[in-house]
């Protein structure tokens, strides 16, 4: 199999190593939601699902392909046979390439026979952005009863650390780290009004940091009638960096939360489109809430938290008094990802400005992309 030459996707014929036995295949016993028989026709299956989106349908064959070519030809294994030592190599292989002529060429027809999967080695972002696809092509697989695992699984969030180092990317809460905040915002004392009042405050605003991934400066800036029902659904009118607005999902659960918190103000229920209060407000509801003051009340229960764990789980108590405003957005973020959120719709979210393609407003996708919001929701105590 080292004697065959990347050939694109099209073009592949297998006689063996196509995965029909391959170890990772999911018993026989699970019941199957495509016809894939082989890998090939896996691929196939999940590159169907983006047909109606040209440039993500391009990103993510690209990914496969240059995937499965490795599996063959440097592995000489089955796609379906992969496994987490396996995508270790393959990390490491993007960044090396070798044999170089082998696997790097010039920009060529698919046709030609000069055609090659990859025009130099990748650095990090781009790494981590390839890691992050085959994940949801392998996680496409398992769900759809082809695959038993997803290999990527438990290397996901270590790729993202590695990805810049200089940055704070691993500046998060774990999920269980994440369950304390909200079993510590939970627990807060209700007895008098004023303390109901400071629980109300501080459980909507950490729903909203966490199921929205704002800036501080953007909930600082925010009104109610942001908050706009579009074609159906619901949407938050975000106003970033840069003056520049984007429309990002509200979901059930962050509806939810805010006519909670209307309700408590004694407001309607949901937002009308001349609403005028600030989408968080002060103690008294007349005005909004500077951003350092938003910081500062994040940083208060983070810290009040951490004391709770010092003489129990002194290493936690130590993250949590660093954790501040950003880690809520980064712990956003990175637990939509494991949602298992696709990565165009998180950037989108996210108003990220990456050096990956500018992803289009597609109507086409805006529904599915709502619906996929709906995996991101708050743990239940």
């Amino acid at each position: 199999m080292n004697n065959l030459v990347p050939t694109p996707l099209e073009y592949l014929q297998l006689e063996y190593l196509n995965g029909e036995l391959g170890s990772n295949r999911a018993p026989s016993f699970i019941t199957k939601q495509i016809s894939a028989s082989n890998d090939l026709e896996a691929i196939r299956s999940w590159l169907a699902e983006y047909n109606h989106s040209p440039e993500t349908h391009r990103a993510y064959r690209k990914e496969s392909e240059r995937l499965l070519l490795w599996s063959l030809i440097e592995k000489q294994k089955a796609l379906s046979s992969l496994n987490r030592d396996d995508l270790r190599d393959y990390q490491n292989f993007l960044s090396t390439l070798e044999p170089r002529d082998r696997w790097c060429g010039q920009r060529r027809f698919r046709k030609d026979p000069r055609w090659r999967p990859f025009k130099a080695p990748l650095n990090n972002e781009s790494i981590a952005h390839a890691i992050t696809i085959i994940s949801a092509l392998f996680s496409y697989l398992v769900e759809a009863g082809y695959l038993s695992g997803n290999p990527l699984g438990l290397m996901r969030r270590k790729i993202k650390q590695r990805c810049d180092k200089s940055k704070v990317t691993e500046r998060y809460l774990e999920q269980s780290l994440w369950q304390l905040v909200v079993n510590f915002i939970e627990a807060m004392p209700k007895t008098t009004p004023r303390e109901n009042k400071e629980y109300e405050r501080i459980r909507f605003l950490f729903h909203l940091l966490y199921l929205q991934g704002p800036r501080v400066s953007e909930v600082a800036n925010a009104f109610m009638r942001d908050i706009k029902q579009i074609r159906g659904r619901w949407w938050w009118q975000v106003t970033g960096k840069g003056k520049k607005t984007e429309l990002i999902p509200v979901n059930d659960a962050m509806l939810d939360a805010l006519m909670r918190y209307r309700q408590f103000y004694k407001l309607s229920s949901l937002p009308t489109s001349d609403d005028a209060y600030a989408l968080f407000m002060s103690f008294n509801g007349t005005k909004g809430v500077a951003g350092n003051m938003i910081y500062r009340l994040v940083k208060k229960v983070f810290m009040n938290c951490a004391a709770t764990l010092v003489l129990t789980r002194p290493d936690v108590a130590n993250k949590l008094k660093q954790a501040s405003t950003h880690w809520l957005r980064h712990t956003s973020i990175t637990h939509q990802a494991d949602a298992g959120i696709e990565l165009r719709y998180i950037k989108r979210s996210a108003r990220h400005n990456s050096v990956e393609t500018t992803m289009l407003y597609q109507h086409a996708e805006e529904e599915k992309w709502h619906n996929a919001m709906t995996a991101h929701r708050m743990p239940v105590k």
